[in-house]
């Protein structure tokens, strides 16, 4: 790299230090005329060691390569990638080393110091620019200090997946004990006689007889059931359920079934009524709404095989490479804390994820009781609609559980090569998670008018398709960024329209074109101008303007500071509003007098408990595919937890625990209503 042609003597010493000792730090200098290079030979005892490099100065530029014993050494800038296992280094790099790779049981420890600091996130050197500097070359000295230590024994694997199992195994342990305390209250109210009308299942029974129509008295905005078409009479034999009445035929389609008058006059007249009971928006036949929401599980599961196969494939693809070449540059592991097994190069970050599928599986196991047990209850009563309580869809908690399970199916494949290009892997299901748990949240009060699962995971795939051009085009494009904050803020506008009205907002006008302009601008007159002061809908009101606040903000953030991680920025959008509709509804439903059950309650606060214990680790950055690979590395640190799992491994473990039991919040946070006529339950 010098500009000009350089004088130089050769002069040939002993070298003393040669060979390196097992947990003995040795000390040297390296600069780009003069590499460094190392033995090392495998004691007896000790099958994989980690080589920890360490210096006080983040440049020169630097590259650790672990080679075999072969002549020549490559010890030069443009060879050292020809052999062996190499990584670029500013403060600090790690490589852990398996004597089954060298059946010599011996390696070569190459130092190289590169001429030039690009690799490591440094500018060009000043004798690049024409600058004649004659002591550029001997400024570029590096101290370094190496150690070899071994690495964990195969009992210590042994040891980390006895505790993975065993600690979300304990789940199982206790969802079994609550299953039998249950079992056993119910067992003695039955005795007793006094079985009350919901024990966890959605079952009612005879303590409360139940009639087609609205008793006289109700509040208003009951709607009297036998005016409906869905409202027939019990005695009427065609009611009567069979073994089969909830299986899915493929020639049942909503339209047969839809006991909900198609006359948009009365739609209309219902939902936008000032007060709205469940009543009036759980009309149709359950048969029907559940067939629609059981379209939510059998979706998912479809795109989770067509999304996860290819995933599988490139995560594959990258490890290989990785593997074949031995360039460490290419994944953002914790070096550190990196414990290899077979062709996997930190088998730690993927074991960590088999809390989000076990408790996933263990969470389809609750739903699937809940259900049986509503079906039973049924079949008990020989009625298909139930006027206590929140009506029983189970199609969305069937999805959730598979979207956990997914969840840690894709970020194991992730992490089996975590770069910029595949973190999107790692996000994708939790925006579904995140957008599951609001549809279901909307979908308990509103059973009759939430999203089908189509238009659901159409905007999902709206979504993933925006974070990938986000990561393509995010990075330093204005006008991405433009584009991305005006559909944000758009999209904000037009959700809150169709649930501040109940999805009875329509543009549409007399024939000419400038109708629905006009439509809308008196909308906007009588609604926002005119009722300033006191909305027709107050508490809606609060809620969406609370939230587009926070979505505006995002927007803003996004417009301003153009965070480079795009991915994260929209799960945080995600995020933030779940929580803000989740605030929301715990609120409304203590304002409405009703209570929170024991089991709820704790769901609460162990929600709350694990979330904030999980974000501390999750904030424990230990690498960053926003720098380059050697300025990530100095973020890498030793593992905390039985010496095989770091920080992020917690927050794993941490996370999957924290988002089962936020869907068990949403599973158990109405059971409090099972005994309460739907006429008497307010929707907010």
């Amino acid at each position: 790299m010098a500009p000009f042609n350089i004088a130089y003597e050769l002069l040939v010493t002993r070298l003393e230090n040669f060979q390196l000792e097992t947990n003995k730090a040795f000390n040297f200098t390296a600069s780009p005329s003069q590499p460094q290079y190392f033995l090392y030979k495998f004691p007896e005892d000790v099958d994989s060691v980690i080589i920890k490099v360490v210096s006080d100065a983040v440049y020169p530029c630097s590259v650790v390569s672990v080679q075999d014993i072969v002549c020549p050494v490559y010890d030069l800038d443009h060879n050292v990638e020809f052999n062996g296992v190499y990584q670029s280094m500013t403060k600090q790099a790690a490589i852990t080393v398996q004597r089954k790779d060298f059946p010599g049981e011996q390696f070569f420890v190459v130092f190289v110091i590169k001429p030039e600091d690009y690799a490591c996130g440094g500018s060009v050197p000043s004798s690049m620019h024409g600058n004649v500097n004659r002591t550029w070359n001997l400024q570029r000295m590096k101290n370094l200090q190496v150690t070899i230590v071994p690495s964990i024994k195969k009992s210590v694997y042994v040891q980390a997946m006895f505790f993975s199992f065993l600690s979300f195994l304990s789940f199982y342990l206790g969802s079994m004990v609550v299953a039998f305390v249950h079992y056993i209250r119910v067992q003695r109210k039955a005795s007793a006689g006094r079985l009350s009308p919901e024990d966890g299942s959605g079952l009612v029974t005879s303590s409360h007889p139940i009639t087609a129509s609205t008793p006289e008295g109700s509040s208003y905005g009951a709607i009297d059931e036998s005016s409906s078409s869905g409202g027939h009479q019990l005695s009427s034999p065609e009611l009567k359920p069979t073994a089969g009445y909830d299986t899915d035929s493929s020639v049942e389609e909503e339209s047969d079934f839809d006991t909900m008058p198609e006359i948009e006059s009365d739609k209309n007249v219902i939902r936008t009524k000032v007060f709205l009971y469940l009543s009036d928006l759980s009309r149709k036949d359950r048969r029907i709404v559940s067939k629609k929401y059981k379209i939510y599980f059998w979706n998912i599961i479809t795109i989770a095989v067509f999304y996860a196969l290819p995933v599988i494939q490139l995560v594959i693809t990258y490890q290989t490479v990785v593997n074949v070449t031995g360039n460490q540059d290419i994944c953002y592991y914790n070096f550190l804390c990196a414990h290899p097994l077979g062709v996997l190069s930190a088998f730690n970050n993927i074991l960590s994820n088999v809390g989000h599928m076990l408790l996933g599986f263990l969470f389809l196991l609750i739903v699937l009781r809940r259900n049986i047990l509503h079906r039973r209850a049924m079949e008990m009563k020989d009625i298909y609609t139930l006027d206590y309580g929140i009506p029983k869809h189970f199609g969305l908690f069937y999805a959730m559980g598979i979207a956990l399970m997914m969840e840690g199916v894709l970020s194991a494949c992730y992490h089996v090569c975590p770069n910029y290009s595949n973190f999107q892997f790692d996000t994708s299901f939790m925006y579904m998670i995140a957008g599951l748990c609001m549809l279901k949240l909307y979908q308990t009060r509103h059973p009759d008018i939430n999203a089908s699962a189509y238009s659901a995971y159409a905007s999902f795939a709206v979504v993933i398709c925006l974070a990938v051009l986000g990561v393509v085009f995010g990075k330093n494009d204005m006008w991405f960024w433009v584009i991305f904050s005006v559909i944000h803020v758009l999209a904000s506008l037009a959700l809150s329209t169709q649930i501040y009205y109940m999805g009875r907002f329509k543009i549409d006008g007399p024939d000419s074109d400038l109708g629905m302009f006009r439509r809308a601008a008196m909308v906007l007159y009588t609604d926002c101008i005119q009722q300033c002061s006191r909305p027709m809908y107050m508490d809606r009101m609060v809620l969406l303007i609370v939230g587009n606040l926070v979505n505006w903000s995002f927007a803003i953030f996004g417009l301003v500071y153009r965070p480079r991680d795009f991915a994260s920025y929209i799960l945080g959008i995600f995020i933030c509003n779940l929580l803000l509709y989740l605030a929301f509804y715990i609120i409304m439903k203590l304002r409405s007098s009703e209570k929170l059950l024991p089991i709820p309650l704790f769901c609460i606060v162990a929600t709350a408990v694990v979330w904030a214990a999980a974000l501390y680790f999750f904030f424990q950055n230990l690498s960053s595919w926003e720098e380059t690979p050697a300025e990530s590395r100095e973020k890498n640190r030793p593992c905390i937890l039985l010496g095989f799992f770091d920080d992020h491994d917690v927050w794993h473990f941490l996370s999957a625990a924290a988002l089962f039991f936020s869907f068990l919040v949403l599973l158990t946070l109405d059971d409090d209503l099972d005994t309460v006529r739907r006429d008497k339950i307010p929707v907010f």
